[in-house]
């Protein structure tokens, strides 16, 4: 049941400590003030007595449907050949010698993926014919001094390069690696086993040497714990390595008062991470993310509530709700999302695990829309080569219930989610606009206060260009070298060649939203988001969203302290365009609509340039935009005017 949208994931995580954002972080402690370590070590039963998942063919067949039985099996059968092999020193060193990680996390996730194909195979089929490949891939993977990736073991003590033996740290990917050899234990241990007992010795040493004790032991170590601060909000490091380690000390830990200790200093990290939204549940890192990020929350909740038989359960709590339905929230048309930061703007989405939490949060327009997932962009091959283990073969369980409830594709009229003052708006002919103000310090930040985004008919028109290809570049001090985390290659002015810095106090202000007998209106004040010497005393920008008339507007009231030298105005697309006629830039869609941006022609001279996208950091953006052209428009200032107003109208038609 894994979907294309978590493979795409296999270059998106990186290290990004909490940040020091004291003002947005409520201490809720939802989990942790309702119950008490004691009631936890009461309700948790025994490592023997949980059973979550069929492990038996007879308990398969009454659970899953025979062709996903038998998919799985063939994929296990096409990788049974292939040998488990170690990874280079060579490959390893890559990301320090060339800022390449890629050729690492191939070869580290490949082997992963392979070896739980074959263990849930395996465990469906029950014949042996993959157990000695499962016990070369389990030994291939303990045998390995790290188990998270290239990008992450700066974490070390003696920092990035070859792993130190010595220092083990926990990382997203060293936690999906101790969720998998869990799994692997509780799926087919009895197999293992009879190949040697020594397998399950090795997989709960390594699990506790690698990841466990760490886990345990230093949470100080770790900026996405917060460095054991309660005051600092975190991103979707905490609950993707939570539900992972919760899978790991669930299925292999016997002594009780261990469980209950890692069981509860997981609902207290997870409550860090709860402490961080919002009071309207949204997520600053963007839709794609909140796949690893609320649903990786919900996968630790749910797996909570399982096991204590719902004596542990938070889905009534309004804010889970919340969380829940910014997906659907944020859903534009189709697989198109909104992107904001480094969230990609088309998503194979999970419908199976969004219908799983929709039921646990009793939202029937969540149901709805995973149902509609599931059956419209969900990637439903019969495959497990993903991220996330616990929540696929949570899935595979209620794939049937999914399958056959109601459908609903939600496209919102309009939205607004104020603790990251994000908006969308559509008009009556589906001529769609998301907009957001927020600050140059959010997770996965791209500096673009002030941004927007338009979409025709479900078809983008200016757009976001997204995320890169992860490199080490990606997240060093250079980040905002990279021309599409920079503001002057976003839907913004750069005002005397001054663009936005990155940086909390790079935010927008006084922003407002209405939405009233069909006009809509954002408003905020984007010169708080330039350095001073950009020498502005205002950028006031305006959408205004006319559902009956099929009309948005940008309005942009501007005022400089000081004679202007130069002023430009971006507009990025992957559509055909036409700035031949003055006053009018004319796009054309993949749906063949036509999109109108009229512009004050004495203001502005046009021009266009196609990015070249031939660098290697690049080539993530052609897999956004499906290897479309990225154009940037540019809009170069004419009178140097001091003060003013800038006008553009947005209208779409039938294709020219």
């Amino acid at each position: 049941m894994a979907n294309k949208y978590f493979i795409l994931l296999l270059l998106i995580s990186t290290f990004l400590p909490g940040r020091s954002l004291d003002a947005q972080v409520i201490e809720r402690d939802i989990l942790t003030k309702k119950y008490s370590i004691g009631q936890v070590k009461n309700i948790l039963p025994g490592k023997d007595e949980w059973k979550p998942f069929p492990r038996t063919p007879e308990e398969w067949k009454v659970k899953v449907s025979d062709s996903l039985r038998n998919g799985i099996i063939k994929q296990a059968e096409q990788v049974l050949k292939t040998p488990f092999q170690s990874i280079p020193a060579t490959v390893t060193l890559e990301y320090i010698r060339n800022g390449n990680r890629a050729n690492y996390e191939r070869l580290s996730f490949d082997k992963r993926n392979r070896l739980f194909t074959l263990v849930v195979a395996e465990s469906m089929e029950g014949k042996g014919r993959f157990t000695d490949a499962i016990a070369n891939g389990v030994w291939n993977i303990c045998e390995e001094t790290y188990w998270g990736v290239t990008a992450h073991i700066g974490t070390q003590k003696r920092g990035s390069g070859l792993p130190d033996v010595t220092d083990p740290t926990v990382d997203l990917f060293g936690a999906e690696t101790a969720a998998v050899l869990a799994l692997t234990d509780y799926l087919v241990g009895d197999k293992l086993d009879s190949v040697s007992p020594l397998l399950r010795e090795r997989i709960l040493y390594e699990t506790n040497h690698k990841i466990l004790n760490s886990y345990e032991n230093e949470v100080t170590r770790y900026g996405y714990f917060g460095n054991g601060k309660r005051t600092v909000r975190v991103n979707n490091w905490d609950p993707w390595v939570v539900s992972n380690c919760i899978t790991a000390f669930l299925l292999l830990e016997k002594n009780p008062e261990r469980r209950a200790k890692l069981m509860y200093q997981s609902m207290s990290l997870l409550d860090l991470y709860i402490n961080g939204l919002g009071e309207d549940g949204a997520t600053d890192e963007g839709p794609s993310y909140w796949f690893a990020a609320g649903l990786a929350l919900y996968d630790a909740l749910a797996m909570i509530a399982d096991v204590s038989r719902n004596q542990v359960n938070i889905f009534d709590h309004p804010l889970i709700r919340k969380l829940g339905a910014y997906i659907y929230q944020t859903h534009i048309d189709g697989e198109y999302f909104v992107n904001v930061a480094d969230a990609n703007p088309t998503i194979k989405a999970d419908g199976v695990a969004i219908y799983r939490f929709g039921k646990a949060v009793n939202d029937p327009q969540m149901m709805g829309f995973g149902s509609w997932a599931y059956h419209h962009i969900q990637d439903n091959s019969p495959r497990v080569e993903s991220f996330f283990k616990p929540r696929q073969l949570y899935n595979m369980l209620q794939v049937t219930e999914c399958a056959a409830a109601p459908q609903q594709e939600v496209r919102l009229k309009n939205i607004y989610l104020p603790s990251v003052e994000l908006m969308t708006a559509r008009t009556n002919n589906n001529l769609f606009v998301s907009a957001h103000g927020g600050n140059n310090a959010e997770s996965h930040n791209h500096n673009d206060v002030g941004d927007f985004t338009i979409y025709s008919d479900g078809a983008p028109v200016i757009i976001d260009a997204g995320r890169g290809t992860y490199m080490a570049v990606t997240f060093s001090k250079n980040r905002y070298t990279l021309w599409y985390n920079t503001s002057p290659y976003h839907n913004l002015p750069t005002p005397n060649g001054i663009q936005q810095e990155a940086g909390a106090a790079a935010k927008a202000s006084g922003v407002s939203f209405q939405s009233n007998n069909g006009i809509t209106r954002f408003n905020m004040e984007l010169s708080t988001a330039y350095k001073t010497e950009a020498n502005l005393k205002q950028w006031q920008r305006t959408i205004t969203v006319d559902e009956n008339k099929n009309n948005i507007s940008v309005n942009d009231r501007y005022a400089f302290t000081k004679p202007v030298t130069q002023l430009t105005q971006t507009f990025m697309t992957v559509c055909e365009t036409d700035i031949a006629t003055a006053g009018k830039i004319f796009f054309t869609t993949e749906k063949n609509k036509q999109v109108t941006l009229q512009y004050n022609a004495a203001d502005w001279l046009v021009t266009k340039e196609r990015m070249p996208l031939t660098e290697p950091h690049e080539q993530g953006l052609k897999t956004n935009w499906n290897n479309r052209p990225i154009w940037r428009i540019l809009l170069t200032n004419r009178t140097l005017q001091q003060e003013g107003v800038f006008l553009y109208s947005i209208t779409q038609s039938e294709g020219r």
